[in-house]
């Protein structure tokens, strides 16, 4: 008989504690959208290529899909769904509303989460910087063209 080994983590989620026991195995993008609900950030790929599940861990951005839940353990999480304040959208995600920085909307929680590292850590990125944050998400529909002009927008 196979045995998963299970164990209790504590997480902060967009500013809410949570306990819960998991499976040592089950990864965070797993644990976040079955768990805790919080379907936000979406799995695309499962290998860390297309960044669709890309969160902030202790505000750093990482690939859910490529961590284990255990591992968050005592850690500060920032999905998508904490990036909204008070109920209204950040600057970031107007900018990306505006600029129509989104088509099928896929891949835009992992842009707004790598867009947000990168501004926090530089106010006001060039045209390169912007690219080289977003290179880790992967976009289908919309050449990046207008997801690099929202984030502009957004610096401004």
């Amino acid at each position: 008989m196979d045995v998963i080994s299970r164990k209790t983590i504590t997480v902060t989620v967009n500013g809410e504690s949570y306990e819960r026991e998991v499976d040592a195995r089950r990864l965070l993008i797993h644990f976040l959208r079955d768990d805790l609900d919080l379907t936000g950030s979406h799995i695309g790929c499962d290998t860390g290529n297309c960044g669709a599940c890309s969160v902030l861990l202790d505000g750093v951005l990482v690939k859910s899909c490529m961590l284990l839940a255990i591992q968050a353990d005592a850690a500060k999480i920032e999905t998508v769904e904490g990036l909204a304040e008070n109920g209204e959208l950040t600057a970031l995600q107007q900018a990306f509303s505006d600029h129509h920085g989104l088509q099928c909307g896929y891949c835009t929680p992992g842009m707004l989460m790598s867009a947000t590292a990168l501004l926090r850590s530089n106010e006001h990125p060039n045209e390169e910087e912007i690219r080289r944050a977003i290179q880790g998400n992967i976009c289908r529909c919309t050449g990046y063209v207008n997801i690099v002009t929202a984030i502009k927008a957004a610096a401004e």
